[in-house]
């Protein structure tokens, strides 16, 4: 069956040029693999029921993107099983809603500047990981996080920070996640600054992949260990 995506890509603080191509990127994948996506940067859509969408994706979102309702709205929307999706500067958003850190996990700190590195996959059983080597060449910005998501997070990709200069967390260095929040479930992946990443296959299968399983939608060989309290 068809399910529906809500990509929100607003931004209140730094603005990635990368935002048309990813949003482009989902359309194209939300055709070929029989899903459809309405892309808002309206705070007010959150105002409003969000129950006929099987995910909501903050796409590079950054600073303060919903009101009062909307936030109300959307932990409804997740504790009672919506799927939710960050990717990159999702983690540079909501600073002032303690919620929001809880929902994605973690909290971006800071980034060295924008270079080739190695990404290790630590769990290639998981729809965004299982198409994907072990070790992932990737360009990117390498966020750092404060901390790190806890343990009601399943790390899947870590960074080497061996392979590019200026990674300030060391050999526990996550990248991309999965978790559940209350009966909901929540991907977040640091990557995708670039425009070009929105091109790139493997890229483009790893943010299927994590749609998909926050949605519910097809094969479901990964779960979270276990479900974190709802805030």
């Amino acid at each position: 069956m068809a399910h529906r995506v809500l990509v929100h890509t607003r931004t209140t603080a730094y603005r990635h040029d990368s935002i048309p191509a990813a949003v482009a990127a989902l359309r194209s994948l939300g055709d070929a693999h029989g899903f459809d996506v309405d892309a808002t940067e309206d705070p007010a859509r959150f105002e409003r029921p969000l129950d006929a969408y099987a995910a909501v994706v903050f796409l590079s979102t950054s600073g303060d993107v919903l009101t009062p309702a909307g936030r109300t709205r959307l932990a409804a929307y997740v504790e009672g099983g919506g799927g939710f999706v960050g990717v990159h500067a999702a983690a540079c958003t909501e600073y002032d809603w303690p919620y929001y850190g809880e929902l994605l996990g973690a909290r971006f700190d800071r980034h060295p500047d924008l270079q080739p590195g190695r990404a290790l996959v630590t769990d290639r059983t998981h729809p965004a990981t299982r198409h994907l080597p072990a070790v992932w060449e990737f360009t990117d910005e390498w966020y750092d996080f404060r901390p790190g998501p806890d343990g009601s997070a399943q790390v899947l990709v870590h960074a080497d920070e061996s392979s590019y200069e200026g990674g300030g967390m060391g050999d526990d260095h996550p990248l991309v996640w999965i978790r559940e929040q209350g009966a909901g479930r929540v991907f977040y992946t640091a990557l995708g600054h670039t425009a070009e990443a929105y091109d790139d296959p493997g890229f483009r299968a790893h943010l299927l992949g994590g749609i998909t399983w926050a949605a519910r939608a097809g094969a479901d060989p990964g779960r979270p260990r276990r479900t974190a309290s709802a805030g």
